[in-house]
């Protein structure tokens, strides 16, 4: 299992257009968040799904997975903001693996090359992710489509700012760039914790959605724990995303009230 879990995000980019969270937090009173918070329990254990990121037979019977981690970390994150919003969504790997084609070019049935690999499968630039969810939006298990409302970029490793949005936004997608030493603990059960050695150059996506003993994200189809000396070591991009479906009657689980965040989001242009 070790060799077939799949990373797939590309370097980060940066685009002097995007709307900061740090510029957003400077000119409105944000609510505190709670020592310990999250929703992340409304998924069962089980429920989270491979989503083409390994080995998923939702796909094609024997599928090993690809590196769709950036539609499976959404994919993951539209699932909790459904369930929050009152209209669960299912996803699954087939529908992820063809967003991430779109996009990439990825081809599932592409010849291998003499490696044994697929060369369709480069990963996936977060920012075109995240452009394709507000504009097309993400295919669910019944052919339904789901946008997000705009996406703001976080500073690297601030992890204020990052506990202040994941409490606000609901989850918050994070680029790490992922050392072996993360596979070797993501497959023994333990949180990511920083081990010395060289920096990694391999990126994952994961998207953050609780923070009780430890941050906690969705990877590989279950909840994984990471220090956070780990994000700020390895975080190369946040993301708090506004999906309008995690709202009810206008306001998020925990009472706040987005309208005039979605306003000041909808001008935001890529």
């Amino acid at each position: 299992m070790t060799t077939q879990l799949k990373l797939g995000k590309q370097p980060a980019t940066y685009d002097k257009r995007d709307l900061l969270f740090a510029q957003y937090r400077s000119a409105a009173a944000l609510p505190a968040h709670p020592k310990h918070f999250g929703h992340e329990n409304l998924v069962g254990a089980n429920a989270w799904q491979m989503l083409g990121n390994g080995p998923d037979n939702s796909v094609s019977p024997g599928y090993a997975g690809a590196g769709d981690c950036v539609f499976a970390g959404g994919d993951h994150e539209t699932m909790l903001w459904t369930l929050e919003g009152g209209s669960p969504a299912k996803f699954t790997g087939a529908n992820a693996i063809a967003d991430y084609g779109a996009v990439t070019g990825y081809d599932p049935n592409a010849p291998l090359d003499a490696d044994g690999n697929n060369p369709t499968d480069q990963g996936t630039n977060t920012r075109d992710a995240l452009s394709y969810r507000r504009k097309t939006g993400l295919l669910d298990a019944a052919g339904a489509r789901h946008k997000i409302g705009a996406y703001v970029a976080l500073e690297p490793g601030n992890l204020e700012h990052l506990l202040e949005a994941l409490y606000l936004f609901g989850a918050v997608g994070i680029g790490i760039r992922f050392p072996d030493s993360a596979m070797d603990q993501f497959n023994a059960g333990k949180p990511w914790s920083v081990v010395p050695g060289p920096m990694p150059t391999e990126g994952h996506y994961v998207p953050l959605v609780a923070y009780r003993s430890h941050l906690e994200c969705v990877t590989w189809g279950r909840i994984q724990q990471l220090t956070t000396q780990f994000y700020t070591t390895y975080c190369d991009e946040a993301w708090a995303i506004l999906s309008p479906e995690m709202l009810n009657s206008g306001k998020s689980l925990d009472g706040f009230n987005l309208p005039q965040l979605a306003a000041d989001l909808k001008a935001l242009a890529h």
